[in-house]
């Protein structure tokens, strides 16, 4: 069992580490998945745009803290391949508070499908601690991995999740495949981004029904 997060946390991983537990990820895959859910729905009004890994992403969809981009080319939501969800815990103001969140979010992802790794970035004196969760959620239509990172930004949490779906029915080595090529550069992609718009700023976005 991986262990919970808490405000005082170990040293991050090796690369040889991690490069281990990618290899591992397909022996994670094997078995079955319980169904994820998903919002829909798209945001009206001038979109924001981001940048993630090179790519421009678009906004979609917001409520309630949550805000959805995906490439220019995938505004269906029930059909997307990628996607940046940002999300904003107004509540959330300090280590003890964030690790609660990444908690939650560790047993949700255990819910819904299989976590692959997680990591720590130790607290600093310039630098509050960072959570990473990566998992594979199921569905009967797809398998989507989810890479989570929890920060502290403009003084809230914030969850800022890649994910990517794979379409059809017995894809898990597609994906174990996925992950394997691209885990490592995503993982490393999300946890150097430093595009995140401010939490003002995505408060403005408009709101979905």
């Amino acid at each position: 069992m991986l262990p919970d997060f808490s405000p005082t946390v170990m040293a991050p991983r090796t690369q040889a580490a991690r490069i281990l537990a990618w290899c591992a990820c397909a022996l994670l895959l094997a078995g079955p998945f319980a169904t994820a859910q998903q919002p829909s729905g798209v945001a009206a009004g001038k979109a924001m745009v981001i940048n993630f890994d090179g790519i421009d992403y678009v906004h979609r969809w917001s409520r309630n803290g949550q805000n959805e981009f995906t490439p220019q080319a995938e505004s269906d939501l029930s059909r997307w391949r990628d996607m940046v969800t940002i999300d904003v815990h107004e509540a959330v103001g300090n280590g003890d508070q964030l690790a609660e969140v990444a908690n939650q979010v560790l047993a949700s992802y255990r819910n819904h499908g299989k976590i692959v790794r997680t990591d720590s970035k130790p607290r600093t004196p310039q630098q509050p601690a960072e959570h990473l969760i990566v998992a594979v959620l199921g569905n009967p239509a797809y398998l989507e991995a989810a890479f989570a990172r929890f920060v502290l930004a403009d003084g809230k949490g914030v969850v800022i999740v890649y994910s990517h779906r794979i379409y059809g029915q017995a894809v898990g080595n597609a994906m174990s495949d996925w992950l394997q090529s691209h885990g490592p550069t995503t993982e490393e992609a999300l946890t150097s981004w430093r595009g995140l718009p401010s939490a003002a700023a995505l408060r403005a976005l408009p709101q979905s029904n």
